[in-house]
């Protein structure tokens, strides 16, 4: 039988009725966690619930920019369970938008409420019950290679998960002495609901587009790769591991293939 990494653990995701969260919230449950998926999209967050087994998994409508709902979503684990080990900050937004030139203001605020505003509510909430209860809990937020560098997205969505990573930091400061690790996941382009429906690709074509920007060979980006590296994160393997940003991109961020291949053409003699 497996190794169960998260036997006896309570944990909440945010954003787990599609996509990365999803996968997230089934392979924290194999894994022996009772898992608490916090959502808006109703169907389908009981849907997931339903499937992963009522024993092991319920469904909470939870819209993160509403801190009361945060709270409320927190509140149920800790009623529910009587504990909470491990929040995972999942939910986020990405709007298409043009050049930062005809920036709307109005879809900025949406994106960085979303993606910041919901990240701050459940560092909130999640370190207080934590404190409260004085357990050594592991909060992991969703972040992304647009977090890292420039050119990854729309201003809006590159400046909020900047921001998700400072909150990380500053939150792993202010936990730490509490003994609860902050960490975030931040990775490339994954063909998930979200990210299909915004651009109109198929999963197959963002796929395609991934890999083919990826430094590492034959690397194709899942969301089962994001939900393991928050597994790692969220179980005593990680124990140690805090204000860190895991990277999930295939090597993308810290390599430039340009100027190796300039240098390769110049050495066969291109």
């Amino acid at each position: 039988m497996a190794k169960q990494r998260l036997e006896g653990k309570v944990a909440i995701i945010t954003g787990a009725a599609s996509g990365i969260g999803e996968a997230t919230a089934r392979l924290f449950a194999s894994h022996g966690a009772t898992v608490i998926i916090a959502d808006i999209q109703d169907e389908l967050g009981k849907a997931v619930a339903d499937s992963i087994g009522i024993d092991k998994c319920s469904y909470v409508h939870c819209d993160v920019t509403d801190e009361v709902q945060v709270e409320k979503a927190v509140n149920y684990a800790v009623s529910k369970h009587g504990r909470l080990d491990v929040m995972y900050s999942n939910a986020g937004i990405f709007l298409l938008s043009p050049s930062i030139l005809e920036l709307d203001l109005c879809d900025f605020d949406k994106v960085m409420s979303v993606n910041v505003k919901g990240t701050a509510a459940a560092l909130k909430h999640a370190g207080r019950a934590m404190v409260a209860a004085g357990i050594r809990g592991s909060i992991i937020c969703t972040a992304s290679v647009a977090a890292s560098q420039g050119g990854y997205g729309p201003a809006a969505y590159v400046t909020s998960k900047h921001a998700v990573l400072g909150l990380v930091r500053a939150a792993a400061a202010d936990l730490g002495r509490h003994g609860i690790r902050v960490n975030s996941v931040s990775p490339s382009g994954v063909a998930t609901p979200l990210s299909c429906g915004v651009t109109g690709m198929t999963p197959e074509e963002v796929e395609q587009i991934t890999a083919a920007a990826c430094n590492l060979n034959g690397a194709v980006l899942k969301a089962g790769h994001v939900a393991a590296a928050a597994l790692f994160l969220a179980s005593d393997e990680s124990e140690i591991i805090s204000g860190h940003n895991l990277v999930i991109d295939g090597g993308n961020t810290v390599v430039n293939c340009a100027p190796s291949q300039v240098l390769e053409q110049a050495y066969n003699g291109a």
